[in-house]
């Protein structure tokens, strides 16, 4: 007799004026101005801002000429960075740079196809979506994205840009059957009337995204539970790049190795190896080799083969595990260098990752469907 198994998750997602999603847009941008004018440039940057202050920070190895500085406000302004009473003011904040090239001990293992650093790496992917993502993660990127959009196109112009996302799902024998809880905070101008607010979050956000037979009469919605959410960005909250990584990944539903993404190139497997991993996890299950699928890396500081690959399928696969590895192996370079060239890593896409989640998304390598 199968085993009943009622339980319930919940994922967050974040918009793209939260702090910590600032700074990792920021970090991406710079690393894509280096990959415009280097394809073959080192980075490895971090950003941190808080009130009216920004700092970058990490190493850069490259034959790019770019202003950082220019980088950081154009970001800021795209974000709506541009009052210092409610968020920051891209005209007015101090930046701070410190940038010093990529060590020479890591540049020799590097320059030899070794991996940039060593660690452990996961992908997941699952048929519960059309994306192939858990669905909590999915449907709140879903969420977090029409916010931004209703506050862009004029729909809600009273809305600002920082906000969270957060939706609990209720499962049954590890299918989702309905929504439970769906909690939104939605940065706000002062003059806003939270009446208003909620009830347009509600038709202009909510029902727009939602699948109508995933909520029913019992699911419930928090829009702005406090009743004001004026201030906020860097002037409520520090953000710093790649503090969001569950919320960059796949919502805590399955395992993180945790290394961060957003500001890093390709010779950093904690960014490649996991977007191949996802990759890969992807096609097992789009192939229909399992319903479910896990799978770990492991790499070697300056090491050109993973250390191990593991798999689980969680009971769904429709042949062994080991001979799923099997093709895996056959199919797939998993060497830094074979990953970097497979998913084209060298090309200036990273700022286009940096909200609403790495994967799950169309227009990235990673989430192609191939036959394995």
């Amino acid at each position: 007799m199968k085993k009943y198994k009622h339980y319930y998750l919940t994922s967050e997602s974040v918009t793209e004026g939260h702090p910590d999603k600032v700074c990792d847009f920021i970090s991406d941008s710079i690393l894509d101005a280096c990959l415009e004018q280097d394809k073959e440039s080192r980075v490895a940057v971090e950003t941190f801002i808080s009130k009216d202050k920004v700092v970058v920070a990490g190493q850069i190895t490259s034959n790019a000429k770019i202003n950082i500085e220019n980088i950081v406000r154009e970001r800021l302004k795209e974000v709506g960075y541009t009052d210092s009473s409610i968020n920051m003011d891209y005209k007015t904040c101090k930046v701070d740079i410190n940038i010093t090239k990529q060590s020479n001990d890591i540049a020799i293992g590097v320059n030899d196809g070794g991996a940039g650093d060593q660690g452990i790496m996961f992908g997941y992917a699952t048929d519960e979506s059309e994306d192939y993502m858990p669905y909590p993660i999915s449907v709140a990127h879903k969420l977090s994205k029409r916010l931004a959009e209703v506050r862009k196109n004029g729909e809600m112009p009273y809305l600002k840009s920082d906000g969270k996302v957060q939706v609990t799902v209720e499962y049954v024998n590890d299918a989702p059957i309905r929504i439970d809880t769906i909690l939104i905070s939605a940065q706000h101008s002062a003059d806003a009337d939270i009446h208003t607010l909620q009830k347009d979050i509600l038709a202009k956000v909510v029902f727009e995204v939602v699948e109508p037979d995933m909520v029913d009469i019992e699911t419930k919605f928090y829009i702005n539970p406090t009743g004001r959410f004026v201030v906020g960005g860097a002037v409520a909250d520090t953000g710093l790049t790649g503090r969001k990584i569950i919320v960059d990944t796949y919502g805590g539903i399955a395992r993180h190795g945790g290394g961060a993404f957003s500001g890093k190139d390709g010779t950093k497997v904690d960014r490649s190896a996991s977007y191949m991993l996802r990759h890969i996890a992807k096609n097992v299950v789009a192939n229909g080799l399992a319903r479910r699928c896990e799978i770990q890396l492991s790499y070697g500081i300056g090491l050109r083969e993973p250390l191990s690959i593991y798999i689980d399928c969680f009971g769904t696969n429709r042949m062994p595990e080991s001979i799923i590895i099997q093709a895996i192996k056959k199919r797939f370079d998993l060497t830094p260098q074979g990953i970097i060239e497979y998913l084209k890593l060298k090309e200036p896409i990273y700022s286009k990752t940096s909200n609403y989640g790495h994967f799950g998304r169309n227009g990235f390598t990673w989430e192609e469907i191939i036959q394995i």
